[in-house]
């Protein structure tokens, strides 16, 4: 699958999926801490509407942290932009040819996927990625992108339950392959997501 066709088709989907949200679900916690609804679409379009000097002006602010920069930027744009704008930005740049610093094309469509998921996941949408989306970045996992990721996938074998697909050694972690792609992004998943003897270990907290 052309790549940037599948990002192009995952905007214009992720676009479609914000603008059905009822407004009390933009205000509600995703698989990103901290961040509601609006800050992660905020942070989505990001790269889109920043220029490169602004970007860099952002980041001498935050003291050279792009956690810092992001963190602050999205907050500050989930409340200047209506959420009707924000999904409009992912629509009207899903041909944009922005991608992260140093992760190419492949971290492009990443960070639109694993992004929508933490929305659609933490909603408890039932939304699938079309798996010759999720293929191309499973293709990209490496000891190394899970160690930037933060994700602590030591001892276990991840084993895909909608696709031919396994990583790592160990304990068998079954799953589908979106959920299994948020694990090696390093997320936490609702309870009930994963099956294995170290479900839990991946897991969020079950609500009070």
């Amino acid at each position: 699958m052309d790549i940037r066709t599948a990002i192009a088709d995952e905007r214009r989907d992720l676009a479609d999926l914000l603008d059905g949200l009822p407004s009390p679900q933009w205000d509600a916690p995703t698989l990103c801490a901290g961040w509601r609804v609006r800050e992660v679409a905020a942070h989505m379009s990001l790269g889109f509407r920043y220029s490169l000097p602004r970007a860099l002006a952002e980041l001498v602010k935050a003291r050279g942290s792009l956690h810092q920069m992001t963190d602050r930027c999205a907050r500050k744009d989930a409340t200047a932009f209506s959420p009707r704008e924000l999904a409009a930005f992912l629509r009207d740049n899903a041909e944009h040819p922005w991608q992260p610093p140093t992760a190419g094309i492949e971290g492009a469509l990443g960070h639109d996927v694993v992004h929508g998921l933490d929305i659609s996941v933490a909603l408890g949408l039932d939304r699938r990625v079309p798996l010759d989306r999720v293929r191309i970045l499973l293709k990209k996992v490496t000891p190394k992108s899970t160690k930037f990721f933060g994700a602590d996938v030591g001892g276990v074998q991840l084993r895909a339950d909608d696709l031919d697909w396994s990583y790592g050694s160990g304990t068998p972690l079954t799953g589908a392959a979106q959920d299994l792609l948020l694990v090696l992004y390093g997320r936490k998943l609702p309870p009930g997501h994963l099956r294995g003897e170290l479900g839990s270990r991946f897991a969020t907290e079950p609500a009070a």
